[in-house]
Parts: structure tokens; sequence; C-alpha cells
């Protein structure tokens, strides 16, 4: 996680930031932010989550969102790269971050896609641990290309899915690997062909499809540790739902992150990922139908 006495709503690079409703509304100050983190801390730590902060840099208000930093799967680093300009310092801010956990012996290898190539870090490309593979978002932050940069360094298997519309312009706001193999998801941020994919992969029995107030409430952009799922405050039938499949649901206030576009998802980033209890894959890209 990144403390965030550095955040702020001070531009809009996606649909949810309002800078003008950040400063206008009384709510929105860093003491909620802060209040906000901390809960969301508290959450992570009950369910078995060791912590590392990291600290902010100077007017890079949104490094409270290191989803977005890197893809990390068995200590290996791969950092990210950033499609807005405002983001753009955060790529030195976190490969600063990444050293020093090098150096500490938290990661073993960090390194850097090749210039010109964005990709937004685990936001948009996450390990699905049940299937033994990637899933990555592009066409609105992340581009093609980094899914088979992806599939090249980790040596795993990519599966490239096409986003559909800004509002969820990361894959990690519509799409969210559970544990046992499910998948909560929201159908209309995707294009068809995406769908097909997730469809062809994920069983029906295992797919969970979020609903449009599940969704403005970016409660997919959720954490799942186990059998814990920690999220924004959600709908009652979205809860039930993930009760009735033996989910705990743990809901916290993320007000003032959501009016940025983030929840809990994008406030995080796991290090301890591995693929040793996934299935064997071949290195291999693996990209929707056209």
């Amino acid at each position: 996680m990144t403390d965030p006495a550095g955040f702020d709503v001070r531009y809009a690079i996606n649909p949810w930031m309002r800078p003008a409703d950040w400063t206008a509304d009384p709510r929105w100050t860093p003491a909620a932010a802060l209040a906000a983190f901390a809960s969301l801390r508290r959450a992570l730590e009950d369910a078995g989550a060791e912590i590392e902060v990291t600290a902010p840099a100077p007017d890079l208000p949104d490094m409270v969102f290191p989803a977005n930093a890197a893809v990390v799967l068995d200590r290996r680093a791969l950092l990210g790269r950033f499609r807005p300009k405002e983001r753009r310092g955060e790529e030195a801010a976190f490969l600063a971050a990444f050293r020093a956990l090098e150096a500490r012996g938290l990661v073993d290898e960090v390194a850097q896609l090749p210039a010109g190539t964005f990709q937004e870090g685990a936001g948009d490309c996450i390990w699905d641990a049940a299937r033994g593979h990637f899933w990555a978002g592009f066409g609105q932050r992340s581009s093609r290309e980094a899914a088979t940069a992806i599939a090249t360094f980790f040596g795993r298997t990519v599966v490239a899915l096409e986003l559909a519309t800004p509002r969820f312009y990361h894959l990690d706001t519509c799409f969210c690997p559970l544990s046992g193999g499910a998948v909560l998801y929201y159908p209309p941020a995707f294009t068809p062909a995406a769908l097909a994919e997730i469809r062809a992969r994920v069983p029906a029995r295992d797919r969970i499809e979020a609903e449009d107030a599940d969704a403005e409430g970016l409660c997919v952009n959720a954490v799942c540790l186990g059998r814990t799922v920690i999220m924004a405050r959600a709908p009652e039938r979205l809860k039930a739902r993930l009760r009735e499949r033996g989910f705990r649901v743990v809901e916290v206030d993320l007000a003032p992150f959501i009016l940025a576009g983030g929840a809990a998802f994008c406030m995080t980033l796991r290090l301890d990922l591995s693929s040793r209890a996934a299935q064997p894959a071949a290195p291999a890209l693996e990209e929707s139908p056209a």
C-alpha cells in the first residue's frame, strides 16, 4: 500500500474523477482519506495480510493506487508504464520503492517494460491462481502489445480482454477472480469478443455477474484473501450472493478514493502471488478472438 498523505483529486483522467466536487464537498478531506485507508489496512490485516507501506512522492496523488505500479508473480516484478502524463512521474517513484524491496529481499527481480509500451500494472493484469494464467485488460489504458511482453517475462499464458468503456478503464474495476475458481465481473465493461473469452474459460457455475449498482460502487474492485472478500460498501444482493458461495464479505467505506476511480484492489498490490499453486501453463499469449 502507499501512504495516502499525498492523495488529492486535482485532475481528471477517468470519468470518476471530479476535482470540483472534491474541492466543494467538505466530506472529501485528507482526514477522510486517512481514515478510509486505515480502515482498509485493518480489514486486510484482520484477514491475515502483512502490509508494506510505501511513502508517497510530492505532486503524485494517485500513488495511493499501487496496483498500477507493477505486475508481481513468483517474487519477480514487471513495472508499469502509464499512459496519462499525470501519472508518469510515478514510474521513477515506484522503481525506487521496488529497488528498496529488492534490497530487503522481499522481491528477487525488478524489470521494466520496453519504452512506449503502456501497461498499468496489476490494475490491468490480474493473476488467476485457479486457472494458472493472467487476465490482461487493454484498449483503455494498457496497450495490446503489453500482453505479449508480460507473457514473455513471466513465461505464463496471458488472456487478453478488450475493455469497452472509459468508465471501467482498468480490468480491476470490472473483473475479480475469487478463490476456488469463481469470477466476479461486470459484463457491460467488456467487448463482445472479450465476454466470449471469459465465458469460454470460466464455467457458468463459477461466473458471478455484477449488476449496475455493484459496478457503480466499485465493489468489483475487491481484494480476495482466502474466503474473505474485502470491498467498498456493497448492495445487499451482492453480499448475499457471495455469502451463498461461502465467502465472508468485509465492507470498507472507501468513498474518498472512489471519487478518484479506485477502491480496495486499486489501493493494494500483492507481493506474495505464486504460480506454484497453479496448474502448469505454457508460455503463450492467448487473445480475444477478432
